[in-house]
C-alpha cells in the first residue's frame, strides 16, 4: 500500500466516522461506501457491516423498525467475527454497542441517545 493510499485512506475514513457519529446516516453511508470500493478480503467486509449499521440507523430514524433490525444484525454479523482487523476502529466495543441495540430492539425497549452505535479510534 502506498503512502498516499494510505494517507487518503486514512482521511477518508475519518471523514466518514464523524459523519456516523454525528448521527448522519445518509452521508455516512455514502462515505463508508467509496471506502468500501477500495478495500477487499475483511477489511471489506467490516466496513460493509459498518455500512448496514448505517442504513439500519437511518431506517431507524424514519420508524422502520423491521429493517432496521435485520440490517443491524447482518451488519453485525459481518463485524463481530472480524474484530481483529485493523481499521484504526475499536471493533470490539462496536460489536459490544451493537449486541445491547440489537437486543433491545428485538424486545421492543425504549431507546434513548446513548444507545445510537458509536465508532471510536484505537
Amino acid at each position: 500500500m502506498s503512502e498516499d493510499f494510505t494517507k487518503s485512506f486514512q482521511d477518508s475514513l475519518y471523514i466518514a466516522l464523524n459523519l456516523f457519529n454525528s448521527h448522519e446516516w445518509y452521508e455516512a453511508h455514502d462515505a463508508f461506501e467509496e471506502i468500501w470500493n477500495t478495500v477487499d478480503g475483511d477489511k471489506r467486509q467490516v466496513i460493509q457491516g459498518i455500512l448496514q449499521v448505517s442504513v439500519s440507523q437511518f431506517h431507524l430514524s424514519k420508524g422502520n423498525l423491521n429493517g432496521a433490525t435485520i440490517l443491524l444484525g447482518e451488519g453485525l454479523g459481518r463485524i463481530k467475527t472480524r474484530t481483529k482487523i485493523n481499521l484504526g476502529i475499536d471493533l470490539e466495543s462496536f460489536c459490544q454497542c451493537l449486541e445491547t441495540l440489537l437486543n433491545k430492539l428485538q424486545f421492543n425497549e425504549t431507546l434513548n441517545e446513548n444507545d445510537k452505535p458509536f465508532l471510536k479510534l484505537l
